[in-house]
């Protein structure tokens, strides 16, 4: 597969737009989890799968160097499974658009890939790896983390679809003009 500059541009260009949230992560997850999810997706889209695997990768990775979570210190295993969890909603995202290149695909692979995301880190993160592995002194927040990888990164990945939904309609235009 030859990589193009065009790919290497863009996806460059919404690793920095990833990046620069990161740093509101303390403020809330709410900003930096639906701008995360929306550039996945727009990297899907506009470059392949390839680079929003890229992303999927790459982004935890930065989040905790930028905004390091005490429960990802504790716990470092939460990182890859964050990266899985990304990684399949790039991959829901490109297969099932991939079939279908309509708004209803989109919206389908957006959703497919947002609930297998949440399922897989609902289950592996929250139910399986902090019971498991919480230290005692976190103990009494076991219930917070477990929301912030089920439920938080459900919502965080439909606001986020929304959001790549939105802009992927005007930016599908100007890239089909280049």
């Amino acid at each position: 597969m030859k990589v193009t500059t065009k790919q290497i541009t863009i996806t460059a260009v919404l690793l920095a737009i990833c990046i620069a949230s990161q740093f509101f992560k303390n403020v809330s997850v709410y900003i930096t989890g639906p701008v995360i999810n929306t550039c996945l997706i727009l990297a899907v889209l506009s470059v392949g799968v390839g680079c929003g695997l890229i992303l999927a990768v790459v982004t935890p990775v930065t989040a905790f160097l930028i905004a390091g979570s005490p429960i990802m210190s504790a716990i470092p295993a939460i990182i890859p499974c964050i990266m899985v969890g990304n990684a399949l909603l790039v991959l829901g995202v490109g297969l099932i658009y991939k079939k279908k290149q309509s708004n209803a695909g989109l919206i389908a692979g957006m959703a497919a890939g947002t609930v297998v995301k949440a399922l897989f880190m609902g289950v592996v993160i929250s139910m399986i790896l902090i019971p498991s592995l919480i230290p005692a002194a976190m103990e009494a927040k076991m219930v917070v983390f477990q929301t912030m990888f089920s439920v938080t990164q459900l919502i965080t990945a439909l606001i986020g679809s929304v959001y790549a939904f939105i802009l992927w309609i005007p930016l599908k235009k100007v890239l089909k003009e280049q």
